[in-house]
């Protein structure tokens, strides 16, 4: 039997999103009864992509990074950095195969894919419009405030934590193939997503507190430093809900394959965002969106990660940006 691999943004709940909107499209417009391979990409120092990455009969890149390679069949992305090379953005720039797609005018990838397979495709996405909704809403911070997202009262919420902060592949992968054929609510519901909530919810309930003790605020930008914790995958939203009146967030957090720093804006602050996030991040290898960005090093980088953070907080603290500008 044909594979068609798709690899997708792990530990996030709109690269979920994407895989699924991504896997049904395919199966029904493109090359139905192909057998599907999922591989969860992560960001870290170096090269994102493996040799193996790409082993399908057809390969897929949805809502990560590009890749130059022969080998890549479909891209959709939504990232304002989307590519890791100049190289890269001129290769998709010549590419005529009418399979790889970018607009970083979407909230979510999930959307955009969606969007894509109905006008370029004929794909009806109607069966699944509750997913594709609450991926736009999860990705794109459209809730009412730092409050929602933080106390978790709604299924889809729920299934964004386990999603998120837990790291059984086989059980992120088995939630990619049921999202395709059951709503959101029966998915998120489900006894097996159920029983993980409950120990992921009082870790998401102790990284509050770890963030608590650690922040300290300096101007408009809430800065805490969580290396030596255990806190890959919190809620970026936190610093918001502790700290309501900062403009932006800056992290600086370590787990086994990167020493990361996160690079935040507060969608409900009292005073605008007037820095592109991206743009600041692109220079230290990093990238993302201009509301929220990322930098990803090695993990023995730790120390060269807090002074870049250190610098970032300065720089967003003085208020008046000096790379790139608003979006």
């Amino acid at each position: 039997m044909s594979i068609i691999k798709v690899c997708y943004h792990g530990n996030c709940f709109d690269g979920v999103s994407s895989a699924a909107v991504f896997s049904r499209f395919y199966g029904e417009k493109i090359n139905p009864g192909w057998e599907y391979v999922y591989q969860p990409m992560m960001h870290r120092a170096g090269a994102l992509f493996d040799d193996d990455a790409f082993d399908g009969d057809e390969n897929a890149i949805v809502d990560f990074k590009y890749s130059s390679s022969p080998k890549l069949t479909w891209w959709f992305d939504h990232h304002k950095s989307a590519f890791l090379t100049e190289e890269d953005e001129a290769h998709f720039k010549a590419d005529r195969g009418g399979k790889k797609f970018l607009d970083a005018g979407y909230k979510s990838c999930t959307r955009f894919i969606a969007d894509v397979a109905e006008r370029e495709f004929g794909f009806d996405p109607t069966p699944i419009r509750e997913l594709i909704h609450r991926a736009n809403i999860i990705d794109g911070a459209l809730y009412e405030s730092a409050a929602q997202p933080v106390e978790m009262r709604e299924d889809a919420l729920k299934l964004a934590l386990v999603i998120e902060s837990d790291h059984d592949q086989a059980m992120i992968e088995r939630i990619i193939r049921d999202l395709q054929v059951r709503s959101l609510t029966e998915v998120a519901t489900s006894p097996w997503v159920v029983e993980r909530i409950a120990p992921l919810y009082e870790r998401h309930r102790n990284a509050i507190e770890i963030i608590r003790r650690n922040a300290r605020v300096t101007g408009s930008v809430a800065f805490f430093d969580v290396a030596g914790e255990d806190m890959e995958g919190y809620s970026k939203f936190i610093p918001y809900y502790l700290f309501p009146e900062v403009t932006y967030s800056v992290s600086v957090s370590q787990s086994t394959f990167r020493s990361k720093i996160s690079v935040g804006s507060n969608p409900w602050a009292p005073k605008p965002r007037t820095h592109d996030l991206a743009a600041i991040c692109e220079r230290f290898g990093g990238g993302g969106h201009a509301v929220v960005a990322a930098i990803s090093l090695a993990p023995d980088e730790l120390e060269n990660a807090r002074r870049i953070a250190a610098g970032i907080v300065d720089e967003l603290a003085a208020g008046t940006p000096t790379s790139g500008r608003p979006v």
